[in-house]
């Protein structure tokens, strides 16, 4: 028996019921509801474990399928697999946004081949549909082999509290690599959310329905669509420099400055857990879709990494393939040094970040907070990397590096034969700050296009992107 079929399914709600929580009330319709497997004879049973169809979503219309765990673990053959193929190609020719909710202990064993050549078939729609048309995958149970495959190849993943995602089970590893380990240590949400395979995680069911149903409401239809827009709402304080240290070196919360500058309630944070050192979230200004990308100062100073870059470049081409505005939110000393990140390959993934904003096409905004030093400040959508607009606050800094370094490079002998180094250090370091690196001197330079007080970035913002409306969409 797969680990899938030996879980507790029948506190979990069934498939037709997920479905139906998912969509808009009395709107969800299936197909395929009677095809059988050729291959099990008297174990067939109508629908081979998988339920799909069309429904809609706040009243937009999306493909949907549900694998069934009770049935055969929700292993995937060849009619099974027919049927998910078929409500990802009525996506792709519809033009909707297909959501799945997967919890299969992978290939049907008994269809040998047949359910790896499906496997192959939903890998290659799923490829198809990248850019094209929204993908969600809800894991709601135990999913391992291919049943983690597709959903690493979608948009999003969401997993519930206590599912799991591996490509070889428990009783593998333990017969191949001699370590035994539970199914949450190998692949639970915990592992998940660091790692970044997963982006959001919910209580239950009804949880991870609420999610798609909100990542939904920031998305277009398809590439190209007009991004749904509701009414303005106020954020949640009006002044997000507050939230923000005049101290370069003191941490706060980057997401509370967020806050004061999108709708209020709007912000939904993407792979929270993982690479946190930057933020990537949706959110509305003025009731429009954007996505926010923000260095993170209370992790690690805020500094880019192998991780963030890679979590930053991801959400970034994200936002780019459906159209969405982007705002980037800087307050970064640098690259991470040493050895280990050099090791991780840093150069290549931060070279990622570079070329997925230099090649975006999306409106993107961004503005300075406090410090943008290095590599990251042009990594971080400078304005010369292609940004449409550059802002930066009043004490904002820029430059190739912190006044502090700065001066014990250009200075070092001096330094070292002063009588009070640590003084003539601060004296010179002021001096350069106010020399090199202040928005004032970016502004006058042409590095920035304005010098912005905290509270106006909204209204900023809103400006900005309402003079590129619909810049990429259709109608």
């Amino acid at each position: 028996m797969s680990a899938v079929a030996a879980i507790r399914t029948d506190e979990r709600l069934s498939p037709h019921e997920r479905l139906e929580l998912l969509c808009d009330e009395g709107s969800f319709e299936a197909i395929r509801s009677q095809v059988l497997s050729p291959k099990l004879g008297a174990r067939a049973r109508a629908g081979d474990g998988v339920v799909g169809g069309l429904g809609r979503v706040d009243g937009r219309p999306v493909a949907v399928y549900a694998q069934d765990a009770k049935y055969l673990g929700g292993s995937l053959g060849a009619a099974h697999a027919d049927t998910i193929h078929r409500v990802m190609q009525l996506a792709g020719r519809a033009r909707v946004p297909v959501v799945g909710f997967i919890e299969s202990g992978g290939a049907r064993m008994q269809e040998g081949t047949a359910a790896l050549g499906g496997y192959g078939r939903i890998f290659r729609q799923n490829v198809l549909l990248t850019g094209v048309v929204p993908q969600i995958s809800i894991i709601g149970g135990l999913s391992a082999g291919g049943g983690c495959y597709s959903p690493a190849l979608t948009d999003f993943v969401v997993m519930t509290e206590d599912a799991a995602m591996f490509l070889t089970g428990p009783g593998v590893v333990r017969d191949v690599m001699g370590e035994d380990v539970t199914a949450a240590e190998l692949g639970g949400r915990k592992v998940h959310e660091k790692n970044g395979v997963t982006d959001l995680v919910a209580d239950d069911d009804i949880g991870a329905t609420h999610l798609a149903r909100g990542l939904l409401s920031y998305l277009p239809q398809h590439a190209g669509g007009r991004l749904p827009r509701i009414l303005s709402v106020d954020p949640d304080f009006s002044d997000p420099g507050a939230a923000v240290p005049a101290d370069a070196r003191q941490v706060y919360d980057v997401r509370t400055a967020i806050r004061g500058i999108v709708d209020g309630g709007s912000l939904l944070e993407i792979a929270p857990k993982w690479a946190r050192s930057i933020v990537t979230a949706f959110a509305r200004i003025d009731g429009r879709p954007v996505g926010v990308i923000a260095n993170q100062p209370r992790y690690m100073g805020g500094v880019l990494d192998a991780e963030s870059s890679q979590k930053g470049a991801r959400f970034v081409d994200t936002c780019d393939r459906y159209g969405i505005p982007m705002v980037v939110l800087v307050d970064t000393p640098g690259f991470m040094p040493g050895t280990r990140q050099e090791q991780a390959g840093v150069i290549r993934h931060g070279a990622t970040l570079v070329r997925a904003f230099a090649s975006a096409t999306v409106p993107r905004v961004t503005v300075v907070l406090r410090k943008a030093y290095g590599g990251a400040y042009i990594t971080m959508n400078s304005k010369d990397l292609g940004a449409d607009m550059a802002f930066a606050w009043p004490n904002a800094e820029l430059g190739v590096m912190g006044a502090q370094p700065a001066v014990g490079v250009l200075h070092r002998r001096e330094l070292a034969a002063a009588e009070d180094p640590v003084a003539l250090r601060d004296e010179l370091a002021a001096g350069y700050a106010q020399e090199h690196l202040g928005a004032q001197v970016a502004a006058a330079a042409g590095f920035i296009d304005e010098v912005i007080e905290p509270h106006e970035t909204r209204s900023r913002l809103a400006w900005a992107f309402g003079a590129m409306d619909d810049r990429r969409a259709t109608a």
